[in-house]
């Protein structure tokens, strides 16, 4: 009798052994904190944005835009930004008031300067450096047509920027 609880007992203690190697093995080691420009921002997703054209006193279409920020943690740990609506000003003086997008001509349009200047200057309004990076998730031109003043209908949308394959 003896003999089969301590056979038991024995059993139980390489159970319990070697569910805690195996347990203890499986979890990884935390990463070390790293000092990388990446571990220092965070991303701040933007909302979908509609600008309308406006010419000769009527619309012509419509800008759709939704743009991300990558900004740096330490300056935003605290601070309620209002992104959006800073977003939304700064495309309508982009695309309205300084017209950086010819419509005409798609081609002439750089993404890079539309971004450096986005990034310049919602920094500028905030008042300290937070937005490390701009990205353009989506920036659209969907012009509007009429046929002879009774019905409206929409025209096929124009892609300003592509959007770029997603990675797995």
């Amino acid at each position: 009798m003896i003999k089969l609880v301590l056979t038991g007992v024995w059993v139980c203690a390489i159970t319990l052994a070697s569910v805690y190697f195996s347990v203890h093995m499986a979890t990884a080691p935390a990463p070390a904190p790293d000092d990388s420009k990446q571990s220092r921002l965070e991303l701040v997703k933007g909302e979908t944005i509609t600008v309308p054209i406006i010419a000769d006193g009527t619309i012509t279409g419509y800008f759709l835009g939704r743009i991300s920020f990558m900004m740096n943690k330490d300056a935003v740990k605290n601070v309620s930004l209002p992104l959006t609506e800073m977003t939304t000003d700064e495309l309508f003086t982009l695309l309205v008031g300084n017209k950086m997008i010819d419509i005409s001509n798609m081609k002439s349009f750089d993404p890079n300067a539309f971004r450096e200047m986005i990034k310049k200057d919602v920094n500028q309004h905030l008042g300290g450096e937070y937005i490390e990076q701009v990205m353009l998730e989506q920036l659209d031109y969907l012009p509007k047509t009429s046929d002879s003043g009774q019905h409206k209908r929409t025209g096929k949308p124009v892609n300003v920027v592509a959007p770029e394959p997603v990675a797995d």
